[in-house]
């Protein structure tokens, strides 16, 4: 503001006060500065004002436009780099509605509570009924994909009763997985890890008998054991449709992120992805 007020004194002729100062500019004072050079200095800080007012504006869109989500998953639907599926699917989703998308990897629990108190923009990767325990999300209705829940374990298992068959066993899953907190009896021994590596170390060292966890990331992370016998038991506990939660100061951007998925999978970039990463269509989408 001072620069402006003083190219307007320049230009005008007038004096200038700054701190209870004052500062004349005229031809008494200013001898020098002639009416063709005070044109030309006020020419001058008006282009230096608008060359700093025009190259802040990318910076604050930059901020404006990114927006951070967190992640639970693993290998292929999210990877360190931020090449998964879904993080590929989220990324081109957000482009599509003209944001920027981050993704941040949090333990589960401490991931909801800071999106529901605003400290990040949301989640990437919940079941249906999350906002019912953290209100201030909102799902995003069009889901990214569906995942199965399953048992991981080193010997077999019967689960025809589906989650009624964990009764009495020893189980282990991650804390923050509100599906599994619901479904899992409570006449179950029940171990909690912070993530998928301590999860399957518990199964590998034999300090639980069964592990429930995402098929996907599940067959990746078996695949990283060294001199393990864990298998995946079929059938699975569930197969649940995953969305993105926003916080609710974004409700505006739901409904059109939610139109920006559903184009993906009529125009064919979502089966395109399906087959980069996954190799297979089943039980994703439709």
């Amino acid at each position: 503001m001072r620069i402006i007020h003083l190219a307007i004194m320049i230009y005008t002729d007038r004096t200038w006060h700054s701190n209870n100062k004052e500062i004349s500019v005229n031809k008494n004072s200013v001898e020098c500065v002639t009416t063709s050079n005070r044109r030309w200095m006020f020419c001058l800080l008006v282009s230096t004002i608008l060359i700093m007012v025009l190259t802040s504006f990318p910076i604050l869109a930059r901020e404006n436009k990114t927006l951070v989500l967190n992640v639970t998953s693993q290998p292929p639907l999210h990877r360190q780099t931020h090449d998964g599926f879904m993080d590929e699917i989220s990324r081109m989703a957000f482009k599509n509605v003209g944001y920027q998308l981050v993704i941040e990897r949090f333990p589960a629990e401490r991931g909801l509570r800071n999106a529901n108190a605003g400290l990040i923009d949301g989640d990437m990767g919940r079941v249906k009924g999350i906002d019912k325990l953290y209100p201030n999300l909102i799902r995003v209705p069009e889901k990214i994909m569906n995942w199965e829940f399953c048992v991981f374990s080193k010997k077999e298992i019967n689960l025809q009763q589906g989650w009624k068959s964990l009764a009495n066993k020893n189980v282990a899953f991650i804390t923050g997985w509100k599906i599994l907190e619901k479904n899992v009896p409570t006449s179950a021994l029940i171990t909690k890890s912070r993530d998928a590596q301590q999860l399957f170390m518990l199964i590998n060292k034999d300090r639980v008998s069964l592990a429930i966890y995402e098929r996907w990331g599940g067959n990746y992370i078996l695949k990283t054991l060294k001199n393990n016998n864990i298998k995946l038991q079929r059938p699975c506990l569930a197969t649940k449709e995953i969305f993105i939660y926003l916080h609710k100061k974004h409700s505006a951007l739901v409904p059109r992120l939610a139109q920006a998925l559903a184009d993906m999978k009529k125009d064919g970039r979502y089966r395109l992805l399906i087959k980069k990463h996954l190799k297979s269509s089943q039980t994703i989408i439709f």
